[in-house]
């Protein structure tokens, strides 16, 4: 099953998050079949580089949102469909 959520990056204290299309059964920061986007809590545009045409591809194939990844796209009025 492939979920699209956050890899953790950054530094101590400083994270910044990166949006990936990923097997639900690969770690957390582990391979990923493709990064689509950059969340960064610190900054004023929190979602960067967001490839919104390929989350709706990887939704249309069955992928599965995490609800963190739903709360963030639904916070920045993001639509997928």
């Amino acid at each position: 099953m492939i979920k699209i959520r956050m890899a953790r990056g950054g530094r101590v204290h400083k994270p910044v998050y990166t949006l990936v299309a990923a097997e639900s059964k690969k770690a957390r920061d582990g391979k990923f079949l493709e990064k689509l986007g950059q969340y960064d809590p610190s900054a004023k545009k929190v979602l960067n580089s967001l490839k919104i045409d390929r989350i709706q591809y990887w939704v249309s194939k069955g992928a599965i949102l995490s609800d963190t990844v739903r709360t963030l796209l639904k916070n920045e009025k993001v639509a997928l469909n």
